[in-house]
């Protein structure tokens, strides 16, 4: 690649190839943003550092404002960090000060599901069920996650699909542990890239809730790659009465591949235990956090997410979703799930890689991804910018549908 404009990537050898997974899944908005342009350039002249350990930029201030206000969480706390592993980080050294204070925990423990991925660094690989990524046995801190996904296979019912009782793992994990141990329930609401987009069977994420309020324990959403309405919704919990959590980690799609971010938004009722007499000292946002031109950035992509018509970007997704499901005609898909413009595309054991090689020649890239079960799922992830057109979404699934064709022909 040697440039792109929006949606498209443009090679060397003069083709241009539609970025059909947002990059990592980050590029929420396309590239060659004016309006991001545009607010760097104006803070680019005004201050270009401002560290949040002595200072408090301007542009960082209103960032967090605006960013609250747009999630629906106006009077939210927050802390930014410089990536979403650093945000994950930072929001579990923020719910164990919450949790001492308020409950007088004895340890800080964070549970997580056996289908997870929290981020890149020792403790968050440890802590995570992503089966790819998780370091050695020896190396695994001790950690591991406490409680089955509620989703097939990695919580299989041979007689029923799953459903909210699924969230009853979680009170066994909790009161095996014994709830004066357990800090936080940290959960993505909707599945990344570990299984491939699966969403949680109705009244699961409140039932969640209920559970961790019944025991005096936290919730944490890691909303990392499906905040910021990559999947229909400013968050992918607003899909569900009751779902809120205490602490939303945001990154990928309000850095939106212009900067490196992350965002811990803590609700109003816990955030001010942080400044208790008996909390611990707050955790390090480093050096680079708040980072001033990062903030313009970010200013920028929010000005790009609320110039969309929310109701346009939904009907994209919905149309999205309508031309991917009947792939699951072929005997190459053995599954398309998803919502708004995040789908997995399960495949047949073996196809991955040659279909995603495929679609590139043909024009569109796919980020892969690989599951649960035994052998391991895999598949892709399709996840275009939201601001993708219609036409944009036609070829992208078109070249889908005919390199998963022709792949189904040479078999």
């Amino acid at each position: 690649m040697v440039r792109a404009s929006g949606p498209w990537l443009h090679c060397t050898d003069g083709r241009r190839i539609f970025d059909g997974s947002s990059g990592l899944i980050c590029v929420n908005v396309g590239q060659g943003s004016r309006k991001v342009l545009s607010r760097i350039e104006r803070q680019f002249f005004r201050s270009s550092f401002g560290g949040a350990a002595v200072v408090r930029p301007h542009v960082q201030v209103e960032l967090m404002d605006r960013l609250c206000r747009a999630v629906g969480r106006p009077r939210d706390s927050v802390a930014l960090v410089t990536c979403g592993t650093l945000g994950v980080e930072v929001a579990v050294g923020l719910a164990r000060n919450i949790a001492r204070v308020r409950g007088g925990k004895q340890r800080g423990d964070i549970l997580t599901s056996s289908l997870s991925y929290h981020g890149n660094s020792a403790l968050t690989l440890a802590l995570a069920g992503n089966h790819a990524r998780r370091p050695r046995p020896e190396d695994a801190l001790g950690l591991g996650p406490a409680f089955p996904a509620p989703y097939p296979p990695a919580h299989d019912h041979a007689e029923r699909a799953c459903d909210a009782s699924c969230a009853d793992e979680v009170a066994t994990a909790i009161d095996s542990r014994g709830p004066e141990n357990v800090a936080a329930v940290l959960l993505e609401p909707i599945n990344g890239t570990t299984g491939g987009a699966y969403v949680p069977p109705d009244g699961y994420l409140r039932r969640v809730s209920e559970i961790c309020r019944e025991r005096g324990v936290l919730v944490i959403h890691d909303e990392v790659l499906t905040g910021l309405w990559r999947t229909g919704t400013p968050l992918a919990s607003n899909h569900w009465d009751g779902a809120e959590p205490d602490l939303c980690i945001l990154s990928k799609g309000l850095g939106a591949g212009y900067t490196s971010v992350g965002a811990v938004l803590v609700s109003p009722e816990v955030a001010p235990l942080l400044r208790h007499d008996d909390a611990d000292p707050l955790p390090a946002m480093g050096t680079m956090a708040a980072h001033p031109l990062q903030a313009a950035a970010c200013l920028g992509v929010l000005d790009e997410l609320e110039s969309m018509d929310p109701g346009a970007v939904r009907a994209r997704g919905e149309r999205l979703g309508s031309l991917l499901r009947p792939l699951t005609g072929l005997t190459a898909v053995r599954d398309v799930r998803g919502i708004g413009h995040l789908y997995g595309v399960e495949l047949a054991p073996g196809l991955l890689w040659p279909l995603m090689k495929e679609a590139e020649k043909r024009g569109v890239f796919f980020y892969p991804f690989t599951g649960a079960g035994e052998p391991r799922s895999e598949g892709l992830v399709v996840a275009p910018p939201l601001n993708s057109t219609d036409e944009d979404i036609s070829y992208l699934t078109a070249v889908l549908r005919d390199t998963v064709s022709a792949l189904h022909r040479d078999g």
